[in-house]
């Protein structure tokens, strides 16, 4: 089994979800309902810079640019500065809306506050809930877009996945006594517990499933939509008609026989960090590899950001085959992908470039690897990929993320250092 994210709380990935006590997670392999999954026509095969392949049962890109993608971004035109110190194995950094205030997301149990550059004191302490395997904690915060709560994903001390609501109050920290338990996701093996939980521009919240854990997806749980893992999630988080959460009506897979109504996008190993370009809704994707390949996938929010698609784990690793015995049909493939070696070995999204303090990195989708602490960017357009352009080595690197001004910070796990993305 390789170790990816995992040494570290960064290598997180992979849910088993356990929402209700209709979910089957008791080890067997996977015997869910024939689906069509939707394909993107607007993402085609990756171009690599070592190769690419068109996955059958995939539709090829074949819209051509209507200009070249060309731009000034190189190496020498960023870099990267140290912004706060002094944390302890951070995972994420977060802002609430209308606030600069940057909260820290830390594998430990604690949220920490930063003002100005500075590390202030304790939002939220859930060290006593936690477990404390490498790819378990407290993982992912994601603050509600009007209304004063926040939703956090841990693992709990039996090694589940939780996702809980929190009342914030003005100050910025959280209210302890308002703790409500959303869902309950239960974990068949230590690893892969995904954790990045965020708003979409719809107002729901997406919640990153890993696979379940293990290697090669050996339940085949990835892409039976009668479960959980390896998926992508959207729900209402907030309680409603006795219910802790509902689901959307409009998600693919609600009124199909077998199928989980929660299920947004499937086919993801470990979808450690995702994001929504703030621009135009699209949804990026790093999803973490088995042993020899990395991947970021693409859903274009014009063409239902990711409504229903399959991003083909576990019959895929990026654009080469891993379990035979399951489909290529329907697969919506990465725009980019990354062989294991120099490169790295475990990807950190990511997020796309929105901010004005770097004009020539506008629009770029910017991510690092654990392994090697590179950090990249890639645009893409409709007839590729271009790039990518190297910006610099974080070492320990586990996520790439945007401020409420667009400025973007590297968030350094093994060193405890936040890092932001200047000019040169």
């Amino acid at each position: 089994m390789t170790v990816r994210l995992g040494t570290v709380a960064v290598v997180l990935a992979a849910l088993a979800l356990a929402a209700c006590a209709s979910d089957n997670n008791d080890g067997t392999a996977g015997n869910g309902p024939a689906v069509t999954f939707a394909t993107t026509p607007g993402v085609g095969a990756t171009t690599s810079g070592t190769g690419s392949s068109t996955i059958p049962g995939t539709t090829p890109l074949t819209t051509p640019l209507t200009a070249p993608l060309t731009s000034p971004l190189t190496t020498a035109s960023v870099a990267l500065h140290p912004f706060v110190s002094g944390t302890h194995g951070p995972v994420d950094v977060v802002w609430r809306p209308g606030d600069d205030t940057m909260f820290v997301v830390q594998q430990d149990g604690l949220i920490k506050v930063a003002r100005g550059g500075t590390l202030g004191g304790t939002a939220l302490d859930i060290q006593g809930k936690v477990s404390s395997g490498s790819e378990q904690g407290l993982l992912g915060l994601a603050f509600h877009p009007s209304k004063s709560l926040a939703y956090i994903d841990y693992t709990n001390t039996k090694g589940d996945t939780v996702i809980a609501e929190y009342a914030v109050r003005a100050d910025g920290t959280f209210d302890p006594a308002s703790a409500r338990i959303v869902l309950t996701i239960a974990q068949p093996y230590p690893n892969h517990n995904g954790g990045k939980v965020v708003f979409g521009p719809d107002g729901h919240l997406y919640i990153g499933m890993g696979d379940g854990g293990s290697a090669f997806d050996p339940e085949r749980r990835a892409l039976d939509v009668g479960k959980l893992l390896g998926k992508i999630l959207r729900i209402d988080p907030e309680a409603s008609g006795g219910k802790p959460y509902t689901v959307p009506a409009d998600n693919p897979f609600v009124g199909i026989a077998g199928a989980r109504p929660e299920i947004w996008s499937v086919g993801v190993r470990n979808p450690w960090r995702f994001t929504f370009d703030s621009a135009n809704g699209d949804l990026w994707i790093a999803d973490v590899g088995q042993n020899a390949w990395e991947e970021i996938d693409v859903a274009r929010a014009a063409q239902g950001g990711g409504r229903g698609l399959n991003f083909g784990w576990s019959a895929m690793e990026g654009n080469h085959r891993a379990n035979d015995d399951q489909s290529t049909v329907g697969i919506t493939p990465p725009v980019y992908e990354y062989p294991h070696g120099d490169l790295g070995c475990s990807i950190s999204g990511g997020t796309v470039y929105r901010g004005h303090t770097v004009p020539a990195l506008q629009g770029w989708y910017v991510f690092s690897d654990y392994c090697s602490g590179k950090v990249r960017a890639i645009r893409v357009g409709a007839a590729g990929t271009e790039g990518p352009v190297a910006l610099g080595t974080v070492p320990g690197s586990v996520a790439v993320s945007a401020g409420p001004d667009g400025a973007m910070y590297v968030v350094a796990h093994d060193q405890g250092i936040i890092y932001r993305i200047d000019p040169a």
